[in-house]
């Protein structure tokens, strides 16, 4: 019954979108609001575990936006001070003087795969896609060819190498080795992004109607100057990379330090991605805003500027964010999972099978990963000679598949590639599933060696 519910539900989505021409903010909502009804989920709150259809929906806007908007919001600055400065146009002819034009996708793919290791998807998007916008429009190349590959790098490393939360709550769950598992994840994790990244972004380029940056934000994140008027490559990498470093920082402590010290606690602290990107924006006004000779006024009014076009994005995510809140309480999720929890095949295809199917269900790659590996642990463990390390990535890989309209991310990556809902389908979904089914492929061989 539940999976049903689903597939009418997406169906409604698509045609109020492309049909009834609905702004997708209210098609979601509206979704949402006949999701509800038809699992029938109380108008209003009964009790905690049992909450109306409205308060979910608030639920699911707030708790997406509460991490989303601030990020957003700071990451874009960050970026309008890359533009402005000339900053992301340096990186950007460093990259196409090294790698040349005809391999800068290749580039993109590398630097969000390492960028992406201790940030979280949402986060490494708005620090590298001002690289994006400027790199299309400095080389004339499809969006699309250069911006696949970024969101593949990042899109493997958040769903299968740890630090990321939720793989490490899956290592936690399946009692795996850290430091095995982030090994595997590389060997599975780097083809599968070269796979999904540069070689489908580049063939699904050709046969898509050539995307250009979108007006509305290539003018607030991307900025021509001439070359001298440019600042430094180093001083430019370490502003962007900046967040990451402090990051990186605090998931370097949870291994290494005790976690009751002051130092312990103020890394955990600094290198939360919110404080990490505050601080780093803040450093940005001065590294590309005051040494570069604009003044505070100036560099409050790039701030300001910025925002106009993020409002949109983030209602449209945030009407994501509610869709998906509205599935999890309505029980579609745990049906799912009760079907798949009595099958009788192997743990690895069971955890990336029921992850799938969740994910698919419900949108959110971290509830899918969290609930598959809950119901796969304690069936793992009765089975002798099980790989959990590989288990945790066959789980991840599940919780990446199909991303569609109940997921957030898709709506952040049409918004900000200018794309129609169909185009986003053949890129970011298709991208997605191909990442997912690559993945379990180069789990299942090496499973026969490990």
């Amino acid at each position: 019954m539940g999976i049903v519910i689903v597939v009418a539900a997406v169906i409604v989505l698509l045609l109020l979108i492309t049909v009834a021409k609905l702004h997708p903010f209210v098609s979601l909502i509206l979704t949402a609001v006949g999701v509800g009804l038809a699992m029938g989920m109380p108008l209003t709150t009964i009790a905690p575990d049992k909450p109306g259809i409205i308060d979910s929906i608030k639920a699911g806007l707030g708790n997406t936006l509460g991490f989303l908007a601030i990020v957003l919001a700071l990451g874009t600055m960050l970026g309008k001070m890359m533009a402005e400065s000339g900053g992301a146009e340096r990186i950007a002819k460093t990259l196409i003087n090294r790698f040349g034009q005809k391999n800068v996708h290749w580039a993109m793919m590398f630097v969000a795969f390492l960028v992406g290791i201790p940030v979280f998807f949402q986060v490494g998007f708005v620090l590298l896609v001002p690289l994006v916008f400027t790199i299309a429009m400095e080389t004339g190349i499809s969006l699309i060819a250069i911006g696949i590959p970024l969101v593949a790098g990042l899109s493997v490393v958040h769903g299968l190498v740890p630090p990321h939360p939720a793989a490490m709550a899956a290592v936690g769950i399946f009692k795996a080795d850290v430091g095995i598992t982030i090994l595997y994840s590389l060997i599975v994790g780097l083809p599968t992004a070269i796979i999904a990244g540069p070689l489908y972004g580049k063939w699904i380029s050709k046969r898509l109607p050539k995307k250009e940056v979108p007006a509305e934000i290539a003018s607030q994140l991307v900025l021509h100057k001439e070359a001298k008027d440019l600042p430094g490559f180093g001083i430019t990498l370490f502003t962007i990379l900046f967040p990451v470093i402090l990051m990186l920082s605090a998931s370097i402590s949870d291994v290494t330090l005790d976690k009751t010290t002051q130092l312990a606690k103020a890394l955990k602290f600094i290198g939360d991605p919110i404080a990490a990107l505050l601080v780093a924006t803040i450093f940005s006004f001065f590294s590309l805003g005051y040494v570069r000779g604009f003044s505070k006024d100036k560099v409050q009014q790039f701030a300001n500027d910025c925002l106009g076009p993020v409002a949109s994005i983030l209602l449209i995510i945030g009407a994501g964010g509610a869709f998906n809140k509205v599935l999890l309480d309505s029980g579609i999720g745990t049906q799912i999972a009760e079907f798949a929890k009595h099958s009788s095949i192997s743990p690895i295809l069971l955890g990336w099978g029921i992850a799938a199917l969740i994910r698919v269900a419900t949108g959110s790659a971290t509830v899918s990963m969290m609930t598959a590996a809950g119901i796969v642990a304690p069936i793992a463990a009765t089975i002798p000679g099980t790989n959990v390390e590989l288990l945790v990535l066959a789980t991840g890989a599940g919780s990446l598949i199909l991303s569609h309209l109940n997921d957030s991310g898709f709506w952040l990556i049409k918004e900000y590639f200018g794309m129609t809902v169909k185009e986003t389908l053949l890129t970011w979904t298709a991208m997605e599933t191909i990442i997912s089914v690559v993945a379990l492929g180069l789990i299942s061989l090496l499973n026969l060696f490990v």
